[in-house]
């Protein structure tokens, strides 16, 4: 038999695969087994045709090729390039020895040409850990993607091979030095907008400070035109830059949903998504047919997730985001698989204070309005840290000469104080580095006795749940860490506090 080694992906996580192929006695034709359905038979014919396109021609027997395990999912056109291989293999085409040690991904075209394919960066990922693996052979397209988390200059054990079609396999594998993957082009970063650009807005331009200086989650409601949209889409200017590890994660979900520049270094920006608020469960938390694949939610892990128009989002759907924002991952189950990735967003919503949306002068009856508010359960609010008051723009905001504060300058407080607390919690929890998913025990020993006096008080005025409690000392060690204080005081706490109002009740805005 001939055998070749390729990567299935279930999600983010790999799944080694061996390909076998066997021409003997029987009926000639090429089929293949270990995978299901009319993908099956798509392959087959794909590569039968290809490698006629290079002058291979099957003999007249039959042709068998296995995928195994049988049992994992496989999805995709991804190893028609690895049943090529196991076939000339078998037919003597290619050294015995060649596929020791290679691992190969990519779709084949009609004419022996070889085709991108999806989820290449977390296949060789899952390579560069193993130790059994010394080249990778990809489609050109991805060899950039791939080189990503098998770098040359690191010193990696895996050699990334680009090709372009079947005739330069059977060169590469033949003994032909393989060509060297192109350079990556440096990534551009995208414009978002200065936050000196928005006018008045003091509360909600320092709840947006806070917010990304902790990485809590935040909720504006106010008219329309006053600028919440203008805010959140703000916030990821002022993030610090996502960490390597960070951003191999994000491209891992970008390559698996077929969205990564191929060709770009690795993207440390945080991202921002803005889905509408008529998007489906499976394009905001993830699903389709087969495979789950990633949603908006897990696009935007290490960045910004921005629901603007909050209460006309299906209750469903907000309900559905209760488990992600408290995990950091989301989980959709399938009946072939379920699947799990990342979900660590910042969420920011925007709504406005009832269905006309007007302060003055609005026509809505009570019952209209607390109908519109009810698609945000108590739950889900519990799980928002600040929520600033949003006021329709005066006049003279609007004609003020002076600029508010810049984005560098914000971004460089937010810095200093992530800076703050990673050394803080350094020696805490390895994995958590932010006051929002800081260990709560450490977080109270931070605290001074009147800044927990101060919360627990709230809590028996019925403004604080259990968890609100603990939200709101994570935003109040924030506070602290802005101003460079070692401990939470209690104005730290009030202020928190003060963000939090419009969350006391089960309508979570103000009343008009």
């Amino acid at each position: 038999m001939g055998q070749a080694r390729t990567i299935a992906l279930v999600g983010l996580e790999a799944h080694p695969v061996t390909v076998e192929a066997h021409v003997g006695s029987g009926l000639p034709g090429f089929s293949i087994i270990g995978s299901s359905g009319s993908a099956a038979r798509e392959a087959g014919d794909r590569v039968r045709t290809a490698l006629g396109a290079v002058g291979v021609t099957l003999p007249a027997r039959k042709t068998l090729v296995s995928l195994a395990p049988a049992d994992v999912s496989k999805v995709g056109a991804r190893f028609d390039l690895a049943m090529a291989a196991a076939v000339l293999a078998q037919l003597g085409r290619i050294p015995a020895d060649a596929l020791d040690g290679v691992t190969l991904l990519g779709e084949l075209a009609l004419d022996g040409r070889v085709r991108a394919v999806p989820g290449v960066l977390p296949s060789a990922a899952h390579l560069a850990r193993g130790p059994s693996v010394r080249r990778l052979i990809v489609p050109e397209v991805n060899a950039a993607e791939a080189a990503l988390a098998c770098p040359s200059a690191a010193g990696s054990r895996v050699e990334v091979v680009p090709l372009t079609d079947l005739g330069e396999l059977l060169a590469v594998l033949g003994g032909r030095a393989a060509r060297p993957v192109t350079p990556l082009a440096p990534v551009e970063p995208a414009s978002a907008g200065d936050l000196a650009d928005v006018r008045g807005q003091e509360e909600a331009r320092r709840a947006l400070e806070i917010a990304a200086a902790g990485g809590h989650h935040l909720l504006l409601v106010g008219p329309p035109g006053c600028g919440k949209s203008m805010l959140a889409g703000r916030l990821p200017g002022i993030l610090p830059p996502l960490s390597e590890e960070q951003a191999l994660e994000l491209a891992a979900v970008r390559s698996v949903a077929g969205l990564l520049d191929h060709g770009a270094a690795l993207d440390r920006t945080p991202p921002l998504r803005s889905p509408h608020h008529t998007a489906s469960a499976p394009a905001l938390l993830g699903g389709g047919t087969g495979i789950a694949r990633p949603g908006e939610l897990s696009l935007a892990t290490g960045g910004v997730l921005f629901m603007d128009e909050l209460f006309e989002w299906p209750r469903r759907l907000l309900e559905a985001l209760r488990e992600p924002l408290t995990e950091g991952v989301v989980r959709v189950a399938r009946a072939r698989a379920t699947v799990t990735y990342p979900a660590r967003v910042q969420l920011v919503a925007a709504a406005n204070p009832c269905p006309c949306g007007r302060q003055e002068g609005c026509t809505c009856t009570d019952r209209e309005i607390l109908s519109y508010r009810g698609r945000l359960s108590g739950p889900l609010a519990d799980r928002l840290d600040l929520a600033p008051a949003v006021s329709p723009l005066r006049s003279e905001d609007l004609m003020e000469a002076g600029e508010g504060e810049p984005t560098a300058v914000v971004a460089a407080r937010v810095r200093e104080a992530r800076d703050a607390a990673e050394v803080r919690w350094r020696g805490v929890a390895a994995s958590e580095t932010m006051n929002a998913t800081a260990p709560v025990t450490a977080l109270r020993r931070s605290a001074q006795r009147p800044a927990l006096s101060a919360l627990a008080d709230a809590v028996d005025r019925g403004l604080l749940t259990g968890r609100g409690y603990d939200r709101a000392l994570r935003v109040a060690r924030t506070i602290a860490d802005l101003e460079g204080a070692e401990s939470v005081a209690r104005e730290h706490v009030m202020e928190a506090l003060g963000h939090r109002m419009a969350l006391a009740s089960p309508q979570p805005v103000a009343s008009r």
